[in-house]
């Protein structure tokens, strides 16, 4: 019978583009052939179980199961698959079983049953364990494969176990030749993934720290994270990190080894202290094995697959569960005299592995040599932008000497770049207490005030910004003071006192000119020209200052003050073009991934692809970038800025396009999340109702709201932009929407061409068509708004000039907003429409007026050549700078305005266009 293997998740993680791929095979309702490939306890079956379930009534399903042994048992796949069916003839199951008659024969009786069971209904078909399956089960499923009529064959195998004397390696080298087969690699899950499933599991968000080390523990396996959490119910994720394997999963894991003789027992146990890297040369001095005779055994353990060569004369276990459960068994004498002989041999060599050397040493027992090799180590790893390992070694040495301060400094900034800020903050509190040294001091407060700021500790920030000034005051000129001055500078800026952070910024580079810090001078840049950055009349010097720093940054090998730069570059005023924006926001991943900065190179680098995509004009693009950073990061639990950090931008792109209950449930989840700037809520619920048409409901909101401006001004001019066409749409009594506009454009750093789009609003609303024509029309082709803001412009223009009969320059209005707006959704189209309908014009969604690649937009007419040059989603994705997901969006659009089906006509249109 087969097995079926549940998971401890309700919810499969991490496999959705798979199971879409196999979804429309099985919708296709044509012969295809699919092969799921995966190690053990890599989700095959589950993949498997997910698509049966999405089946349509009707659909005919056969599942059979090989086991070890089959072998030997002549089509054990079918006999599994059709137990317990009535409707299969006797007659015919005594014939497949009778070795009297021919293979031939068998083989055809074989079919029959398959055939008759399925008639012309449409089916899928399982093989499952191919690798196990007996010469007989093989040559049945190539025969299926030639069958036709609307079923889908699925094979699924583990590649580690195919050899040449089994039958699946026949089977797959004919179906290459022979049919156009589906490969389905599943691969581990990613750590983001990992943290999804544990949430699926668990219910709640996993923290950030047991996600990642059961990641580590597990390498991503699912069936190993499953049985960790089945088998050791009611622990806390934190707690079920250190606990010990259970025993029914630890016995599994031995049998890998348990038929080794001695030598090699010895040899692999030995490996297992080693840790998760394993060089050949200290393997073998630990054993005092020979060169010959070790190859001989790390041979047989590769084969095995409990080993795999991981680099040039190093390796390392399949499954780090495998090494723990072989560790598990051996004595603790044992396991200290070869770390005490391994430390030995790397202390001799010189070696420069410092996590190897701890690992050894604290596994020995000298905590002189741990200590010594933490500090180097931790200091290497950030260098290298390896925030974690950085943590985790600093943290090695903490253990035996908690009052280290520069482990301690290690540890705060390790733990700020992973994004654990409540780790940053601890151990960047403790630096501060004990630091003896001013200029230590001075960097951990600058720490602190950046992680209390990225965790909204909004009174501690203030608390810590007036010791740093205490702390200036009492420092002599040099570089510790130019230090405290940049971290109040920073302080003033992120608590948005643009005046005062200009004051200290300029104050510290005054110090670093005199006493020549080039260092402390590329941080009061950072902050210098983040701050001028902010301001509409400042923005192109402040631009300049940030842009001459990062080459400097990088040279110096400060990848994060490189990255925060290219960051403020990225969010600031928009750059000349696409490309310049797409170059600037992959080169600040690639900063801020050397400095190991979680939080913009994965957090900021999705919304930095979601406004890009919006510059230029598209939409469901912005959407689907922001879908795909939410979806990576919602699995852990994160607090602070970055808790839910794509939901406010997210919830507002929803509810552009008018996807009001997906805005509605992203509202939801944001009110969850402790420490909201107060004007959020009260701003996307207003933004709702008004979307809505619930004006009873949007006054009562908007009471809130600009209460709520009074603690928080308000500094977002198309976001302003967005309230104000709500109000309006909902109907806002004139009063209470000029008191809101008001209230919006209070700030001084709204960006003028805003400020005017707000003035061309209302003065429509009021009837001043004349005096909105001007203004709209002033701002029609101003770089600083996007397309989106640009076309509502021109709509709005084309109303002023229908209200004056001026109708042949209202439809040049509305062409023009048509063009802007054409990958667009929501009530910016749905105004256009109106002004179109008036002047007797199609919908702006009704299909372009042209044919062919004229009617796509100059980016989809570059997509559109890359796709006839064979360029696959990932080739394009590579290409442009965007997700795969993002590069199906542009794919999908094209197709559906070129009105084809595949991409080879795509190829045909822009061939024939040439």
């Amino acid at each position: 019978m087969r097995i079926v293997r549940g998971g401890a998740s309700s919810v499969m993680v991490g496999r959705d583009g798979e199971l879409r791929r196999l979804a429309r095979l099985a919708a296709a309702r044509e012969p295809a052939v699919a092969i799921i490939a995966g190690e053990p306890g890599i989700g095959k079956t589950r993949l498997v179980q997910e698509l049966l379930a999405t089946l349509p009534a009707g659909t005919v399903v056969l599942v059979g199961q090989a086991e070890p042994g089959s072998l030997s048992r002549p089509y054990e796949v079918l006999l599994d698959a059709i137990d317990h069916r009535d409707e299969v003839d006797e007659e015919q199951l005594t014939a497949l079983a009778d070795p009297r008659r021919s293979p031939v024969e068998r083989l055809h009786t074989g079919l029959a049953i398959v055939n008759e069971l399925i008639g012309d209904a449409p089916a899928v078909i399982v093989f499952e364990d191919l690798h196990w399956a007996d010469s007989e089960s093989a040559a049945l499923f190539e025969r299926i494969a030639d069958q036709h009529g609307p079923r889908l064959l699925i094979g699924t195998y583990r590649p580690d176990e195919v050899t040449r004397r089994r039958p699946v390696a026949g089977l797959l080298a004919q179906l290459e030749r022979r049919h156009a087969v589906t490969h389905v690699r599943l691969n581990r899950l990613s750590p983001a993934q990992t943290a999804a499933l544990l949430a699926a599991a668990t219910g709640a968000p996993a923290p950030l720290r047991a996600a990642t080390a059961l990641h580590h523990r597990t390498g991503g396996n699912p069936f190993f994270l499953e049985e960790l959490l089945r088998a050791l119910p009611g622990f806390d994720l934190e707690e079920l990190v250190d606990q010990p394997l259970p025993w029914s999963l630890a016995d599994v894991l031995r049998r890998q080894v348990d038929d080794l003789d001695p030598v090699s027992h010895r040899i692999v146990e030995a490996a297992t202290v080693l840790g998760h890297r394993i060089p050949f040369d200290l393997l073998s001095a630990v054993t005092g094995a020979g060169e010959d005779e070790l190859i001989t055994v790390l041979r047989d353990l590769v084969t095995r697959g409990v080993l795999v060569e991981s680099g040039d004369d190093e390796f390392a276990f399949r499954h780090a569960l495998v090494r723990e459960a072989i560790a598990g068994q051996m004595l603790g004498r044992q396991r200290r005299r070869l770390h005490e002989t391994a430390l030995d041999v790397l202390l001799s060599s010189g070696a420069s592995d410092p996590a190897m050397v701890a690992h050894h040493a604290r596994g020995a027992g000298r905590y002189e040599d741990l200590i010594a090799a933490a500090r180097s180590g931790a200091a290497l790893y950030l260098s290298i932008g390896s925030a974690y390992q950085a943590l985790q070694l600093a943290e090695m040495g903490l253990d035996e000497a908690p009052d280290d301060t520069e482990l301690l400094g290690a540890a705060a900034r390790a733990a700020w770049l992973a994004g654990l800020l409540d780790d940053g903050l601890r151990y960047g509190r403790r630096w501060r207490d004990l630091a003896v040294d001013a200029a230590d001091r001075a960097e951990s407060l600058y720490l602190l005030v950046r992680c209390a700021w990225e965790s909204r500790e909004t009174g501690e920030m203030v608390a810590l910004t007036h010791d740093i000034e205490t702390l200036v005051e009492q420092l002599p000129p040099g570089a510790a003071q130019a230090r405290a001055m940049t971290a109040v500078a920073q302080s003033a800026y992120l608590r948005d006192d643009l005046e005062g952070a200009l004051t200290w910024a300029d104050r510290a580079l005054a110090l670093t000119e005199d006493f020549n810090l080039p260092g402390v001078r590329l941080a009061a840049l950072l902050e210098r020209g983040s701050i001028l950055s902010e301001r509409p009349q400042t923005a192109a010097a402040g631009n300049r200052i940030l842009s001459a720093l990062v080459g400097e940054a990088e040279a110096a090998g400060e990848w994060v003050l490189a990255a925060r730069a290219l960051n403020r570059l990225v969010n600031g005023e928009p750059p000349a073009s696409p490309a310049e924006h797409a170059e600037t926001l992959e080169r600040m991943r690639v900063d801020a991934e050397r400095a190991g900065f979680e939080s913009l190179a994965v957090a900021s680098y999705f919304q930095g692809r979601a406004r890009l995509a919006l510059r230029g004009g598209d939409l469901r693009a912005a959407i689907a970038a922001l879908e795909e950073g939410r979806e990576q990061d919602r699995g852990y639990q994160r607090r602070g800025r970055w808790a839910d950090y794509h939901g406010v931008f997210l919830a507002g792109l929803y509810l552009e396009a008018g996807e009001l209950d997906r805005a509605e449930q992203v509202i939801t989840d944001l009110a969850a999340v402790p420490d909201n700037p107060p004007t959020v809520i009260p701003g996307l619920a207003f933004h709702l109702a008004c979307r809505r048409h619930d004006l009873a409901r949007a006054e009562e909101l908007l009471a809130e709201f600009i209460t709520a401006l009074d603690s928080q001004p308000w500094r977002s001019g198309e976001q302003a932009n967005d309230l104000i066409s709500a109000a309006l749409e909902v109907g806002l009594p004139g009063p209470r929407l000029d008191a809101m506009a008001a209230e919006l454009l209070n700030d001084s750093d709204v960006w003028d061409a805003y400020r005017t789009l707000f003035h061309a609003q209302l003065a429509e609303a009021h009837g001043r068509h004349a005096e909105a024509l001007g203004d709209y029309l002033s701002i029609v082709d101003t770089h600083i708004l996007g397309p989106a803001p640009r076309g509502t412009a021109r709509v709005g223009a084309a109303r002023c000039l229908l209200a004056a009969d001026r109708r042949a320059e209202a439809t040049v209005q509305a062409d023009a907003a048509a063009s802007l707006l054409c990958q667009w959704d929501g009530w910016r189209v749905a105004q256009l429409d109106q002004v179109r309908a008036r002047l007797g014009l199609a919908p702006a969604d009704a299909g372009p007026a042209v044919t062919g690649t004229a009617a796509l937009t100059p980016r989809e007419r570059e997509v559109a050549v890359l796709i006839s040059d064979g360029l696959t989603n990932t080739e394009l994705a590579r290409r442009l700078y965007i997700s795969p997901k993002t590069a199906a969006v542009h794919v999908s659009n094209i197709l559906r305005k070129l009105g084809v089906s595949s991409r080879t006509e795509v190829g045909e249109l822009v061939a024939r266009r040439s």
